[in-house]
């Protein structure tokens, strides 16, 4: 009569579930996967706990399960000991453990608040939210639009806002200096972070124009002035810049390859296949000026050019094309990642070559010009259960699926290199479920740099959920299997109890 008492009063939510039997908590592991218990001394001690996770349930129906076991019921105390659990140890009497993949995973021992809990059930692997650092309590922490506009409206003082994602690793490694420059400069200046990753932060992204992560916006009496774009900044550099902010000035040019001191033959549109003609033996390094291994290359590629450029009897010459704006010959030889290097004998193109990154390695294969390895097919070009999809028929193919989860990335990444493998099981996984897609977008491909900009992509890879072709949220899980397939199984599970049916027929 008291625990019903208890469970009236409360309003316990019903999707809270109240198991007693070691073989129904053995059925709840097995058919959910991601199950957040909580082990009271008593169902009084409970009390305060089953209020606050009644909320949490609510929050992450279909993604996650609360559960509860009273350790003083008759019944349930042989189930807690039987899973070695003592709440009575525990200062308040209460104790949640989580079960993650029908296995114990982790001691909940994050904040106990709604937000810290849903984060929690949301991404269990993921990393505890900014404000849980105790370091961070000088930051405001700003969760909704609503309460962003009544910051901006009621604060005189001048403000620094960071627009981020949990996941930014730019961010992680400024938030240490920006929450130092919030202690120190607290009274004078506020420092404020707000989290806008998910899709219903759109507008607040386009009004700040946020296009990646961090993006850190000036404000004086609500009203935003600059940009504050020094991503390595201390907080003595907040602190220096705050004294007189003033817009990021723009930065100079860098000076193309083309035109700095070197002796690589740069070729153009109009130049190439004279030049090609005139040389017997010509290395071709195709470039473009924003790219990494590119600029990581040159120094090797130069001194081999030299090297080349000096010997009584060179086997060849070193020449370089930057694609970006020789883009007649970058559809012609298909070139679609960068650096790519073409070999030409006797006006001819012979050989594509993996990369010949130092010195040494570009003249000894000179010396002996050799074929290559036959490359491995592109991704694309496997049979698997992966949808490859391209610019023009992007939103049109995700319409037809329910859920969908897109990896976009780049040929020559080594982090979606070793998420392929991974991806592509997954979706071998849900192969035969027709609501349901695994698909790629090669972002290196020229026709899609347009729709990986407007899908958000800033680094490779990046993995977005759609709903019927609608961006939900950006995907922040674990890059193996079982994080893909986990996901997936969440959301089917999801549906499946909106049409009540059990989530064991997965």
């Amino acid at each position: 009569a008291f625990l019903s008492t208890i469970v009236y009063s409360l309003k316990i939510s019903p999707l809270i579930e109240k198991i007693s039997d070691h073989k129904d908590f053995k059925k709840l592991l097995r058919t959910r996967n991601n199950v957040l218990v909580l082990y009271s001394k008593s169902a009084g001690a409970a009390e305060s706990s089953l209020r606050l996770l009644s909320s949490v349930a609510q929050e992450v129906k279909g993604r996650g399960t609360i559960s509860w076991i009273d350790c003083g019921d008759t019944e349930s105390r042989k189930l807690c000991k039987k899973m070695k659990v003592d709440p009575n140890s525990k200062e308040k009497g209460v104790e949640l453990l989580h079960y993650k993949d029908g296995a114990f995973h982790t001691e909940y021992n994050r904040a106990v608040t709604l937000k810290s809990i849903v984060a929690f059930l949301k991404d269990p692997e993921g990393a505890p939210l900014w404000e849980e650092d105790p370091e961070a309590k000088d930051v405001v922490h700003i969760d909704s639009e609503k309460e962003l506009r009544r910051l901006l409206k009621k604060e005189d003082k001048p403000l620094l806002m960071m627009f981020y994602a949990p996941w930014c690793g730019v961010c992680k490694r400024m938030m240490p200096s920006y929450q130092q420059a919030a202690t120190e400069l607290k009274g004078k200046y506020i420092l404020a972070g707000m989290n806008v990753y998910s899709a219903e932060f759109e507008r607040i992204k386009e009004e700040y124009n946020v296009r990646g992560y961090p993006t850190i916006c000036y404000f004086e009496k609500g009203k935003f002035l600059f940009h504050f774009d020094n991503y390595g900044a201390t907080a003595a550099d907040i602190a220096e810049w705050l004294k007189n902010p003033q817009a990021p000035q723009p930065q100079a040019p860098e000076t193309p390859w083309a035109d700095e001191e070197n002796v690589v033959y740069h070729l153009t549109d109009e130049n190439f296949d004279k030049f090609i003609k005139d040389h017997s033996s010509v290395l071709v390094m195709f470039h473009a000026p924003w790219c990494g291994h590119c600029k990581k290359m040159k120094p090797e590629y130069e001194k081999a050019a030299e090297f080349l450029h000096v010997a009584s009897d060179s086997p060849g010459v070193l020449a370089a094309v930057d694609a970006t704006v020789n883009k007649a010959l970058a559809e012609k030889y298909h070139i679609s990642g960068f650096p790519t290097l073409k070999y030409f004998k006797d006006g001819e193109e012979k050989y594509t070559l993996p990369h010949l990154r130092t010195k040494k390695k570009i003249i000894d294969w000179l010396l002996n010009p050799e074929a290559p390895p036959p490359p491995e097919p592109a991704w694309e070009e496997k049979q698997t259960s992966v949808i490859h999809l391209a610019g023009e028929d992007f939103r049109e193919s995700l319409k037809k699926k329910k859920h969908t989860l897109v990896m976009f990335y780049a040929p020559w990444c080594p982090h979606c290199k070793n998420a392929i493998p991974h991806f592509t099981t997954a979706a071998e996984v849900f192969k035969e479920d027709r609501k349901i897609a695994y698909a790629a977008v090669d972002c290196a491909k020229e026709q899609n740099h347009d729709l990986c900009k407007q899908e958000g992509v800033d680094g490779y890879p990046t993995f977005n959920y759609y709903n019927y072709g609608k961006f939900v949220e950006k995907y922040t899980g674990e890059r193996g299997e079982s994080g893909f397939t986990t996901f997936m199984r969440t959301l089917r599970e999801r549906d499946h109890e909106r049409v009540g049916k059990k989530k064991d027929e997965l």
